[in-house]
């Protein structure tokens, strides 16, 4: 399986989140910040998550100093569009249209968001036809 192809389970992106919100930061700190406490069994929770998000390629490790420090090695907009990629696949035959007619009709939108799909929808078109010379 290709590194666009992995996902990650809750467990791992409550880390991946806490790495995205605060920077990097040594097992026991992330223990902390993801289960309020950093005892022996929260720590090896989060050493065994790591380990695997590791191999995924999620989160890198500095290994200079005495304690190892992760960082996310995926951005969050990344992981979005794989998700996203993946229920597209599942659930919509590969087009993103279903998905997105569902999520606006269903939820609504507020006008602010109204406008930033518009503008959104606009800077696209705009720079579609400046690489077709259009």
């Amino acid at each position: 399986m290709g590194r666009n192809e992995v996902d990650v389970t809750d467990a791992e992106l409550a880390l991946l989140t806490a790495l995205w919100d605060h920077g990097p930061a040594p097992i026991r700190r992330l223990a902390e910040r993801v289960y309020g406490e950093g005892g022996p069994s929260a720590y090896a929770t989060v050493q065994k998550l790591l380990e695997r998000l590791e191999q995924k390629g999620c989160v890198t490790r500095d290994r200079s100093g005495s304690v190892h420090v992760f960082a996310a090695a995926v951005e969050k907009g990344e992981l979005i569009g794989r998700r996203l990629r993946a229920v597209a696949d599942s659930l919509c035959g590969g087009s993103f249209t279903p998905l997105l007619t569902h999520l606006v009709e269903g939820e609504g939108l507020s006008a602010a968001e109204r406008d930033e799909l518009r503008s959104l929808i606009d800077r696209l078109d705009r720079g579609k036809r400046r690489r077709t010379g259009a």
